[in-house]
């Protein structure tokens, strides 16, 4: 019995538990390794297509399976045990993955059959497949001597093991910081919803009252500083934020730079310049330079309206304290701009947040998608159970790993197939990291149906209440629901082409254009309802919300560039910048990027997952976040002319996006949908930073 991977779609949380891990993870291994070896075997003159490249991809799905499930526990209930159970086999399944593409009677048979004739018979994706997976091949130093690959397994390893290190560094520093707060006179400013957290904390903690916790999870914290009165208590807070990954045990400079020195080596080594046109090699922007012209493009656009937006600030706060205009301090910006956004715009998040409890923005999110792209979405009833308990789950039962979990199936509304079902987890935890994020646990194929998930780190529900969301969490949720769509929505028969499969500049589109249904009157209306009287959002109020839309815009757009910026300098000239002082290096690369403060923001290198907390994610391809963005608000454009509701429109995209994962070019895809290329103006023109039209690319 080897619960991690059992096939159940219904997986059995309960009995994922850290002494299966071992025994589970060597079974799968070996029996990966033995399929692999069958392959090899093979005679290259009789060998298939079907024997070759579709074998290759069924002899790991039980190794996925298993190591797949592992990992997701590890994002959404650490224990110190499971850490060290999966710590354990992290070098065995890094080594085991990376001599796929370095064995060399694998290689020799899958380019037998690949460049062979008898692959002119097969259809697109098959042929598709072929290329994609030779170019990975290739791309991970199938060519390479011997000596060479036996070097690139070996940072391969490394990697692995240093980036897993970092993200607990994160982790661990996280939760090793509050801040507790027994006179109320100090909470002044600060929101009654954040208060009312903020004491459920310090409840849950066994703190006796009166105590309000904070901690630096985003739900607890960003209140905080966007609205306490208290400068000294921001500062604490700001503070405290800088020193994640950054302080004694917990300090990650040494891993920041011997991963991007491991990352070098390894493009070197493969015949690359730097990371940066080893990792896009692939990508929509081809290589490490084009992504970085597009960043500085867009910021030669904003410049003068980033630097307007932080002038402005300043003036207005020392019109409010009479004291003499100066720069602003780095606990003071959200705090000011909050006061003034109030001021302006005479809008406070906080009275939004009844409009959004979390089942309603579900529920509306659910009706949007089911008219746009010809699904319905149903909740299913689930059980929590501890793995001690003696209560065991029946075959029919649907379990979860956490009692706010929850779990929905998406059917096709015309013929009433099941495409997929999908786990949501939207509150913070402590063994829970930080942040938004979608996986998938099971890809389907023809008939086969999708299993995903979808996590965050939302306002939590206080006293039995529901949770009521910012705005910003609202978007939130909607992009990761996009994401998820695109793996549900996916018809592709291949499964390593299938869903977010994609480029990694191209996945964030589906996820993006979510995003625009958070505001526009029609579609909110279907979500954005009062959680006492069911009322939509009123008008007044709404035109508050639109016309404070791009307030401060070219600030955050500039952050997004700033941390694309820092990124592809880093893997682009490691050279120039190896073994400097991060904070220094920070502080050059951005100096026309950062926000001028009084006092210098440490760098959020030393916290920074996107980068640093895999072997690959988002390294060299932060851009991708303003690069999809380009793309989904252009797109959208098609939708805001044929109408955002359009069940024709949105069977497009269905058709064109969102089925065809990574079955053809993905710039191809996106001109069947659109039928040009993408333009860069829409964007602008949406962030109120609208300039002159050019193409993309």
């Amino acid at each position: 019995m080897h619960p991690f991977l059992a096939p159940d779609f219904h997986v059995r949380w309960s009995t994922l538990v850290p002494e299966a891990v071992e025994p589970d993870i060597r079974h799968a291994l070996d029996s990966a390794k033995a399929s692999i070896a069958a392959i090899c075997d093979q005679d290259h003159a009789t060998a298939t297509y079907e024997s070759t490249f579709l074998a290759l991809e069924i002899a790991t799905e039980e190794l996925a399976r298993g190591w797949g499930r592992l990992h997701h526990l590890d994002s959404v209930s650490d224990n110190p045990a499971q850490r060290e159970a999966l710590n354990k086999m992290l070098p065995d399944v890094t080594d085991f993955y990376s001599s796929i593409c370095l064995n060399e009677r694998l290689w020799a048979v899958l380019r037998a059959v690949g460049e062979g004739p008898q692959t002119a018979h097969l259809d697109p994706v098959a042929k598709r497949f072929i290329g994609e997976t030779l170019a990975d091949f290739r791309q991970s130093g199938a060519d390479l001597p011997p000596e060479r690959k036996q070097r690139v397994a070996e940072i391969e390893a490394e990697l692995s093991k240093l980036t897993k290190q970092y993200a607990e560094h994160v982790l661990d520093s996280t939760n090793a910081w509050d801040l507790v707060i027994t006179d109320e006179a100090k909470l002044a400013g600060l929101p009654e919803s954040a208060m009312a957290a903020a004491a459920a904390n310090a409840r849950a903690k066994g703190l006796e009252a009166p105590a309000w916790r904070f901690t630096l999870q985003f739900p607890s914290m960003f209140p905080l500083m966007q609205h306490l009165h208290d400068d000294s208590i921001r500062r604490q807070v700001w503070e405290a934020s800088t020193r994640i990954g950054a302080c004694g045990e917990y300090d990650n400079t040494s891993l920041v730079w011997r991963i991007l020195e491991l990352r070098h080596e390894k493009s070197a080594i493969l015949g690359h310049q730097h990371f940066a046109d080893l990792t896009l090699l692939r990508r929509m922007a081809k290589t490490g330079a084009g992504a970085l012209a597009f960043i500085e493009n867009l910021h030669s656009r904003i410049l003068p309206a980033y630097h307007a937006d932080f002038r402005q600030l300043a003036h207005y706060k020392a019109a409010e304290t009479g004291r003499p205009v100066d720069l602003l301090e780095p606990w003071e910006t959200a705090y000011w701009a909050e006061r003034q956004r109030k001021e302006n715009y005479d809008l406070d998040d906080e009275a939004l947040r009844p409009y959004f409890p979390v089942d309603g923005v579900m529920a509306g999110m659910f009706e949007i998608a089911s008219r746009l792209f010809g699904i319905t979405i149903r909740q299913k009833e689930t059980i929590h159970l501890d793995p001690a308990s003696d209560i065991k789950a029946s075959t029919s039962d649907i379990e979860v790993w956490h009692p706010e979990v929850s779990f929905y199936e998406i059917h096709d509304s015309q013929t009433g197939a099941h495409l997929g079902s999908f786990y949501a987890d939207w509150h913070p935890r402590e063994s829970k990291r930080g942040g938004a994020w979608m996986n998938s646990l099971h890809t389907g194929g023809p008939g086969e149906p999708h299993l995903g998930l979808i996590i965050g780190n939302m306002s939590p529900p206080l006293d039995g209440k529901a949770a009521l969301l910012t705005h910003a969490e609202v978007e939130t949720i909607f992009h990761e629901f996009g994401h998820l769509l695109h793996g549900m929505l996916s018809e592709v028969p291949v499964k390593s082409l299938s869903g977010t499969n994609v480029p990694w500049d191209f996945v964030e589109l589906p996820s993006q254009i979510m995003e625009n249904y958070c505001w526009d009157r029609e579609s909110l209306d279907l979500f954005a309802r009062h959680h006492e009287t069911g009322e939509p959002i009123p008008q007044d109020l709404f035109a508050k919300m639109i016309a404070a839309r791009n307030y401060l815009s070219a600030s955050a757009f500039m952050r997004q560039l700033a941390l694309a910026r820092i990124d592809l300098e880093l893997h682009i000239h490691f050279d120039q910048w190896h073994g400097r002082d991060l904070d220094a290096v920070d502080r050059e690369v951005l100096a026309d990027y950062r926000a001028p403060l009084k006092t210098d923001t440490p760098t959020m290198l030393r916290r920074f997952n996107h980068l640093f907390s895999s072997p690959t994610g988002y390294a060299a391809g932060y851009y991708s976040y303003k690069w999809s963005e380009v793309l989904d608000a252009d797109a959208f454009t098609r939708f805001q002319n044929e109408g955002i509701l359009n069940p024709e429109t949105g069977r497009s995209f269905r058709e064109h996006i969102l089925s065809k994962g990574n079955s053809a070019p993905v710039d191809e895809l996106y001109r069947r949908f659109m039928g040009r290329d993408p333009e860069l103006e829409p964007l602008l023109v949406r962030a109120g930073l609208a300039g002159t039209a050019v193409a993309l690319g």
